[in-house]
């Protein structure tokens, strides 16, 4: 399973959405209506899931999902 497969299964889960509407371009915020708790609920699984730190000043720029499958395999230890 790649990094996006994953990301889509952890997304569909926590904010229940069908993974079939989940792209690389879907607007986290705005196409799912997650808010706030949503977005550090992620963070903290992205976290334990791959291994990784989120800086909080990072968290802003991860709107897409596409931001976030870059931002996980570029801080990803293989």
């Amino acid at each position: 399973m790649d990094t996006f497969e994953k990301i889509r299964a952890l997304l569909a889960e926590q904010l229940d959405v069908d993974p079939a509407k989940i792209t690389m371009d879907s607007d986290i915020m705005s196409d799912f209506e997650a808010d706030s708790l949503d977005i550090v609920d992620m963070v903290m699984t992205l976290e334990d899931e791959f291994g990784i730190e989120v800086p909080d000043d990072a968290i802003e720029s991860l709107r897409t999902v596409g931001d976030v499958v870059n931002f996980v395999d570029s801080h990803a230890q293989n």
